[in-house]
């Protein structure tokens, strides 16, 4: 998740060999005549030396940086980050016991591999985002609702600013697809129409590149009528079983008749 406040810039490891080299990535207006950089010292080591990813000029307002293995600035690649007001270290899944970061963003790669060739993104993140964000409050159109008749509209509200929102069904993050639709900036969840499985527990989180806060659970309880197909067939699927059904039934029918004139002609002889 990228935030249009934070700072991001890439470095650069070519597919050749272990040459690095860091290039700028993207840069947004920054109070300050002198411009960030990042540059690769040591840039033709050899397979298990160091190579340092140099930060230059940042700005000095910010509140941490975190470093991605890649492209893009995705939690499932983030590698390490610092904090500079606490002075935390965090590593991430990306981390292989190889990295050091130091307080002015830098990154060291020791024993450098092969496998480190690629990109890496450093996201430098401004101080409004060190302060922790609010609880949010989750609101419902309806706490019961009928299957098959009824939708249901769930709304997160937060006063927060700068922050992004997901959607926790049972404590897992919720898959939104088919009936259920997200508003633009993910604040409204709508299940149209709601289903049996959909009972449950539900929470918001609202969360920026550093913080973040879930809601109170919402229980969403579903009545149903046990006359209705089970839940989760289609009418394709309903087609299929009376289809099955019925080719089971004429098997049936057709190995009694055998049986029977099989039995007809044992009998005559």
């Amino acid at each position: 998740m990228e935030s249009p406040s934070a700072f991001a810039y890439r470095g650069c490891t070519p597919q050749q060999g272990l040459l690095l080299t860091a290039s700028l990535l993207n840069l947004w207006s920054l109070p300050t005549t002198a411009q960030p950089t990042i540059e690769s010292v040591l840039p033709n080591a050899a397979k298990g030396k160091e190579v340092l990813l140099l930060v230059n000029n940042l700005p000095g307002d910010l509140g941490g940086y975190i470093w991605y293995k890649g492209e893009i600035i995705d939690s499932n690649l983030q590698i390490v980050s610092y904090e500079i007001i606490t002075k935390t270290i965090t590593h991430g899944p990306a981390y292989s016991h190889r990295e050091t970061m130091y307080p002015n963003g830098s990154l060291l790669f020791q024993k450098v591999t092969l496998q480190d060739t690629g990109y890496y993104t450093l996201q430098a993140i401004e101080k409004m985002y060190q302060k922790p964000v609010r609880k949010p409050a989750l609101q419902a159109s309806n706490a019961t609702v009928t299957e098959h008749k009824e939708a249901v509209v769930l709304t997160c509200l937060s006063n927060d600013t700068g922050i992004s929102i997901r959607w926790l069904f049972k404590n897992q993050i919720l898959s939104h697809k088919d009936r259920k639709k997200l508003s633009q900036g993910n604040s409204i969840l709508t299940i149209d129409p709601v289903r049996r499985e959909d009972a449950g527990g539900y929470q918001c989180e609202v969360f920026n590149p550093i913080n973040s806060s879930k809601s109170d659970p919402f229980r969403l309880d579903v009545q149903y009528d046990p006359t209705l197909p089970s839940p989760g067939l289609s009418d394709g699927d309903i087609v299929d079983i009376m289809v099955g059904t019925l080719i089971g039934v004429v098997l049936i029918a057709a190995l009694v008749c055998f049986l029977c004139i099989r039995e007809t002609r044992g009998t005559d002889s």
